[in-house]
């Protein structure tokens, strides 16, 4: 009974005092909270008799734990966080894209330079077909049919460079 009325009397004090020595850090706080309430709990029979004398022995103890909790921290390793690595290719993955772009640039420079310029224009820049007609001045029909020649070229480039899974 006495337990449970000392800490309806102090421990929201004494938490808003640690939250000051801990530097706004509530679950740290609340640690050493519980930790002055259990030392306290354990002698409970020798603390002093007023409630003053109690308050500022309670007061004292969560001093002396802030200060032990941070020597604890400066003697520790410094505690870091651990990077989710689900999305950071591996090294299969990254030696996979690099050999696909030396692939890839290879097999593009074997094409013409029209064929070349026509594929960037549609698959870097993202054009379409009716635009990149536009800006060549020629029938929607005759950029699918040099696209498709294109592409198909594309593909032997890379099937003479040993690859061909990237070129659909």
């Amino acid at each position: 009974m006495r337990m449970n009325a000392m800490y309806a009397e102090h421990a929201g004090p004494l938490m808003r005092f640690l939250l000051g020595l801990t530097g706004g850090e509530r679950y740290a706080a609340e640690d050493l909270l519980q930790e002055t309430m259990l030392r306290a709990w354990r002698r409970l029979d020798s603390l002093p008799p007023t409630r003053g004398e109690v308050r500022r022995w309670l007061y004292t103890v969560a001093r002396r734990l802030t200060i032990d909790a941070a020597r604890r921290r400066r003697v520790r390793p410094q505690e870091i966080q651990l990077v989710d690595l689900r999305g950071v290719p591996t090294a299969d993955e990254t030696l996979g894209a690099v050999l696909a772009a030396v692939t890839m640039r290879r097999a593009l420079a074997g094409l013409s330079t029209s064929q070349r310029a026509l594929l960037v224009e549609l698959y870097v820049h993202g054009k379409t077909i009716k635009q990149t007609a536009e800006m060549l001045g020629v029938p929607d029909g005759t950029i699918k049919s040099r696209a498709h020649y294109a592409v198909r070229a594309l593909r032997e480039a890379a099937a003479d460079t040993g690859e061909r899974s990237f070129v659909s």
